[in-house]
């Protein structure tokens, strides 16, 4: 399983949502919006936390950890 966190580099939530990653045991890599302005324009990304999973966008906001455990559960 592929997640990806696209933040900006002064997004606050980053940590948040690396502690939820790591509480679930979740492998993740991070992607600063600043360094991939491609993923803005094929995305229409706004604002960040967006949160990828296998390639598929599953979120334009900072989930809880609960609503990361359903996702992973349904898919």
């Amino acid at each position: 399983m592929e997640i990806q966190l696209v933040v900006t580099k002064t997004d606050f939530c980053l940590p948040n949502l690396e502690h939820e990653c790591q509480d679930l045991g979740l492998n993740y890599q991070v992607k600063y919006i600043e360094d991939n302005p491609e993923l803005v324009s094929s995305y229409n990304i706004k604002h960040s936390p967006i949160v990828f999973i296998d390639g598929q966008l599953a979120f334009r906001y900072q989930p809880t950890e609960q609503e990361l455990k359903g996702y992973l559960a349904s898919h």
